[in-house]
């Protein structure tokens, strides 16, 4: 058979375009008045506004796709929130409150009058408006079922495939839904590992709220099951009147001609499943413990066991005298601190650790990327957050500036509704797929957003191995000793198969994932310690909690039972994963630390691997269920009316110690104290100035603008005689004097401001730091600390924990190391030093040897070099190699946009009066 020509296959794809709009293209609700079905108050006065872009349409038609494909057209709202975001880089310096719905969406309740683009009543008792400029939906109930069903209906509307897409992520089997690409293959080894959970766990995590949690936690699941049951209902009225995603025929579970197919009913337990990704993303912290014990014992090797823990525990910055702090009026919240005598630490052998192999067995497409697509570890710790209390603004009311940073991807994993019903009145975001309650956003009367916390929730416990039948036990061995008694481990597997389709030309292929589970958790590493066989394993206190949070946010939507900023602490200590919480309203600014925080015994050192025996437990700790004794609401970091507030993932309090490496003297946070901290002092902040102070932090180096100074003073602590090393240097001081920001010329321009500074610091960074710290703490070592904690994060950089064009940037670096030893060596004081100085081994003079000589490397490197061709830009491309892609999880794309390191989902919200 003849292959068609090139002019019978555009005729077939526009038939075929043709037919899908015919077809496939839903029929819009007709416009009507917005009906307001309870009366509402809302307390803002026009001064609440929020943004989260592409758009909030987050579903395509197979016609809609065929036509964006074709010719580039979207769907209504799809990318509309994009440009508005994207202009604030620009728009920032003349700023002003008159100006801030230019770059934000007005966040009123309700839908003004005029402003009505449709109008949906899936059942009875509730209405769906959305409104014209977003498309938003007012989700609006007369009974708490129908507002909860119409909360599912309207999430199926905006995001019906991502859900489906997640739900399978969270069980571990997304290639068999969505094909075997390598992303889908990377984020299914990413998330099940956290939490293999089978389909009896996920119920029983339904169960658990359902019966233990008391009214509300039954009253959670009736919301849980209404909403379920609005996601149905549009799943099967979509499918009928075939205007569902185009992505379920691109992947061939629909066909398009005939409609044969089915879309998956859902259930409470994808919900679980769903809750186990968001809060693996961005609700964890800890762990790391195995690859923390492998840096201390380098350092032990090379300095010997007293000088080698000293060293380390100096990199290591549990408890940094310089770091910023979001509770900063002298509380201190102590937890997780260094034992005074450590007991139970169990470090491995040296040599002997090996990472538990996760996939086996892989067949066809899944053996050849093998290699080529490791999984990236999950690190997430993103979002920010600028409050001022009214004693220091301009109307004697709280401003604040904050939101979650959750990636760039197109659609957004967050989703804005207002919902109000019986008991629920809120507009914000939520997660799609678990959106029966605004998770982030405004009340009445009051806000609340929040930041990835991380404190340290996860604990790495080492198992000795045993053989059940008295054997010689080996690292291979598959039992283990719980208190006394040699237990099995449990297997879980889950072999996924898939093959090619027209979305996905990835051939057939497959593996099996694997994991062994046991009552301390799943086992991450095998090792040896002292001689004998050991498994390590990860426990996270929220495990088999995954929704336990949702009485929290139940609260938090609840105008009855959040009134005050206490009232708001005390709901936000009903969430178990590791966020910082923020409240304003129009009398308080406010902040709160949650997170199941175990309690352990005296002497155990979290920061390292503990022994899995019965005296080393978390206090309490029932295996079955786990759970444990927690740390009692007064010793979580909070506050209540302090002058201001920022958090941008950095250090929560004094005293409550660092979950990781990297929490010194040199944060991002810095970039927001930094200018808060003058315009508090100034006073009478404005929401327009809290927001440029936001902005503008989001395009500044922080290498620059924290370094350069220090850098610049080594250099120039002599003649700089050398004419390429001169030339960089006043490159670099011009750029600094003129704010180290990264922004171009003009709009549009794509062109850098100071672009050969900013080259040259991409490039030097690395470069400076393998010049300043390797000679002294000798490859081993180095390469150990690296991998505690990666050396930078610059914008471009796609090796960092967010990975290229991911907007968040420089919260993972060696800035606070470079930071103090540039200071000793200048002689100028430092508090928490580290423990030698290592740049030129103490010596200024030559020091600035070692500088010059890796600035003059660094100016000779082209920009094709330092910004290497990927899947988006050309080598040398500046501005694409920083710029933000929303990555696709559907059939739509959408155009690239300038960095900026910022929350996805934003807030500016100033409240004039209260209930």
């Amino acid at each position: 058979m003849r292959r068609p020509t090139a002019r019978l296959r555009t005729a077939v794809a526009a038939g075929v375009i043709a037919l899908a709009a015919a077809l496939l293209s839903p029929l819009a609700p007709a416009a009507a008045a917005d009906p307001v079905p309870l009366p509402v108050a809302d307390y803002c006065g026009g001064r609440c506004a929020d943004i989260l872009p592409p758009g909030q349409n987050g579903n395509a038609t197979l016609a809609q796709i065929l036509l964006h494909k074709a010719l580039g057209t979207m769907p209504a709202h799809a990318s509309d929130q994009l440009a508005r975001y994207d202009s604030l880089v620009a728009g920032y310096p003349g700023l002003t409150d008159a100006k801030v719905n230019d770059f934000f969406n007005d966040a009123s309740f309700g839908v003004p009058a005029g402003q009505v683009e449709s109008t949906t009543s899936p059942r009875s008792d509730v209405t769906i408006t959305r409104d014209k400029k977003t498309g938003v939906p007012h989700i609006k109930g007369t009974t708490r079922y129908g507002t909860s069903y119409g909360a599912g209906f309207a999430a199926a509307q905006d995001r019906l495939w991502q859900m489906d897409l997640f739900r399978h992520v969270g069980r571990g089997d997304l290639t068999p839904f969505a094909g075997g690409a390598l992303a889908n293959q990377g984020l299914e080894q990413q998330f099940w590992p956290q939490a293999p959970y089978t389909e009896a766990d996920l119920q029983a995590q339904v169960d658990r709220i359902r019966t233990t949690e008391g009214d509300r936690g039954r009253l959670a699941m009736e919301d849980a099951q209404a909403y379920v049951d609005g996601i149905n209902a549009y799943r099967v009225q979509s499918k009928n009147g075939r205007y569902f995603p185009g992505e379920y025929v691109l992947t061939g579970h629909i066909d398009s001609i005939t409609n044969a197919g089915e879309i998956q009913p859902f259930k409470i337990t994808d919900l679980i499943a769903l809750a186990s990704v968001v809060g693996g993303l961005f609700g964890g912290g800890g762990g790391g413990e195995v690859q923390a014990a492998l840096s201390l014992l380098s350092a032990q090797q090379k300095y010997g066991l007293e000088e080698g823990t000293r060293v380390w525990e100096s990199f290591r910055e549990r408890n940094d005298p310089e770091a910023v702090l979001t509770v900063h009026d002298g509380s201190s919240f102590p937890y997780a601190q260094k034992p005074e005598n450590p007991q139970g630490t169990v470090l491995p052998d040296p040599g002997s650790v090996t990472a538990e192999q996760l996939v086996h067995d892989r067949t066809g497409a899944a053996a050849t990327a093998a290699a080529a697509n490791p999984p990236r570890p999950v690190k997430q710790s993103m979002s920010n957050a600028l409050l001022v209390s009214g004693a220091k603004t301009a109307s004697g009311h709280p401003v604040a500036v904050f939101g979650p940073q959750t990636g760039y991807l197109a659609p957004q994993l967050l989703m804005l509704q207002e919902i109000q019903g019986p008991g629920i009145s809120a507009r914000g975001a939520s997660f799609a797929g678990v959106s029966m309650y605004v998770q982030l956003g405004r009340g009445q009367d009051y806000a609340w957003s929040a930041t990835s916390a991380g404190q340290d929730i996860t604990d790495t416990f080492a198992v000795e191995l045993c053989e059940p039948g008295g054997g010689t036990p080996t690292t291979a061995s598959s039992s283990y000793l719980y208190r006394g008694t040699c237990t099995p481990m449990e297997k879980l597997e889950r072999t996924n198969a898939w093959k090619s389709s027209v979305a996905d030309p990835t051939p057939n292929g497959s593996y099996r994932m694997q994991v062994w589970r046991t009552n301390y958790g799943i086992v991450t590493h095998r090792a040896t310690a002292s001689g004998k066989p050991v498994a390590y394993t990860a426990l996270r206190s929220t495990y088999r909690h995954e929704a336990d949070s949702i009485i929290g946010f139940q609260m938090l939507n609840d105008p009855s039972y959040v009134t005050d900023a206490r009232t708001f602490q005390q709901a936000a200590q009903h969430i178990g994963y590791a966020f910082n919480w923020f409240y304003a309203d129009s009398r308080e600014a406010a902040y709160y630390n949650s997170g199941l925080n175990p309690v352990r015994p005296a002497g155990v050192d979290a920061a390292l691997p503990i022994a899995g025996r019965q005296q080393y437990e978390w206090q309490g700790f029932d295996p079955v269920a786990n759970t444990a004794a927690y740390t009692p609401p007064a010793e979580h970091p909070q506050s209540i009316g302090q002058d201001y507030y920022i958090s941008w993932n950095n250090k929560q309090a004094e005293d409550y110690a660092a979950a990781g490496f990297g929490m010194g003297s040199v944060h991002r946070g810095d970039l927001l104290d930094r200018r808060v901290k003058p315009l508090v002092a100034a006073g009478g902040v404005t929401r327009a100035q809290l927001t440029q102070a936001m902005a503008d932090a989001a395009v500044t180096d922080l290498r620059a603008e924290n370094l350069l100074p220090e850098l610049l003073a080594v250099l120039r602590s002599a003649p700089v005689t050398d004419p390429a090393v001169a030339a960089a240097v006043d490159k670099l001081a011009a750029w600094q004097a003129a704010g180290t920001e990264r922004k171009e010329t003009a709009q549009g321009s794509k062109t850098y401001a100071h672009a050969d500074a900013v080259r040259i610091m991409d490039a030097w960074w690395p470069l400076l730091i393998e010049a300043e710290f390797k000679p002294g703490l000798g490859a081993p070592l180095y390469d150990a600390l690296k991998a505690s904690l990666t050396v930078d994060e610059a914008p471009n950089a796609g090796h960092g924990p967010t990975g290229a064009h991911a907007g968040s940037a420089f919260q993972y670096g060696w800035w606070s190391y470079a930071d103090k030893d540039l200071r000793t060596v200048l002689g100028r004081p430092v508090a928490g030093p580290l423990a030698e100085a290592y740049c030129g081994g103490g010596s200024l003079s030559a020091c600035r040897d070692v500088m010059a000589a890796s600035l003059k490397q660094a100016a000779a490197a082209n920009a094709a070099t330092v910004y290497p061709a990927d899947g988006t830009c050309a080598a040398g491309d500046q501005w694409c190699a920083d710029s933000i892609v929303q990555r696709p999880v559907g059939g739509l794309s959408h155009p690239q946009i300038n960095w900026q390191n910022r929350p996805t989902y934003q807030q500016v919200v100033e409240f004039p009066a209260h209930r």
